[in-house]
């Protein structure tokens, strides 16, 4: 193989292990993808390391590497899918190595996200339906209310990550909107239960997936990956925690 078909074999797998690293994927199933493409593409040993803000693969015994670097982590399970099924093609023969290049470079670019009021729209239904299974009330009073403050602190959520780029001040800014905002409704007796409203408001912004993954890399021996994402997965929580608690100490 030629030096420039390894360096396009290796450029492909960094491509594809980047946005499943920016897409929320597990760091074992980004390894592993990238060590298939690798040999699919006829290179029989490759050299893979991962964590959450960077990528390197390498071709055992040869002087061939490179580097990636991961700024953006964000959780879209669609673009996870979409690698998924063009390594497979490729495994499959169906498609080439620059076609495989190509259809990843798509990926990346053109994958058509959810706009934004259908995210609202299913943050004020999360909002409500888990604000009875966490509560543990049938508090039919409350789901509206539930489902209204979900929405607008979600709507913050977003807004805020969308013009500044500073972790964790979008969830901070969106819980203690959450907490105002279920203040003030339970005060004008709009709602009933203060802590049910909360309680549902603030699950769209709870970190599951990290922490779920942070878990699963941990057991699969990805230790460094594993307690840097439960860590940042703590912080939101943090972030979250502090926001209502705020909002508890100055006007309850």
């Amino acid at each position: 193989m030629k030096a420039v078909q390894k360096n396009k074999v290796l450029e492909t797998c960094l491509i594809a292990g980047r946005i499943m690293i920016e897409s929320g994927s597990e760091m074992y199933r980004v390894e592993d993808l990238m060590n298939r493409i690798a040999y699919n593409a006829g290179v029989q040993r490759s050299v893979v390391f991962t964590t959450p803000t960077g990528l390197f693969i390498g071709i055992e015994n040869q002087p061939y590497a490179q580097l990636g670097v991961i700024s953006v982590r964000t959780i879209n399970l669609e673009k996870v899918e979409n690698v998924n099924t063009a390594s497979r093609q490729f495994a499959n023969k169906e498609i080439s190595l620059d076609q495989l290049m190509a259809r990843l470079k798509h990926i990346d670019h053109d994958t058509i996200h959810f706009p934004i009021w259908m995210q609202i729209v299913a943050a004020a239904i999360i909002s409500a339906l888990l604000m009875i299974i966490f509560s543990g009330e049938y508090d039919w009073l409350d789901i509206l209310p539930a489902a209204v403050v979900g929405a607008l602190g979600y709507a913050v959520f977003i807004t805020v990550n969308r013009l500044t780029s500073i972790r964790f001040i979008g969830e901070f800014l969106s819980a203690m909107v959450i907490g105002l905002a279920a203040y003030l409704l339970t005060g004008w007796h709009l709602g009933v239960n203060i802590d049910n409203i909360i309680i549902g408001a603030v699950m769209p912004l709870v970190p599951g997936v990290a922490i779920t993954n942070s878990i699963r890399d941990l057991l699969a021996g990805h230790l460094l990956s594993g307690m840097a994402r439960g860590m940042e997965a703590t912080l939101s929580a943090f972030a979250i925690g502090t926001g209502i608690a705020l909002v508890f100490r100055f006007f309850m």
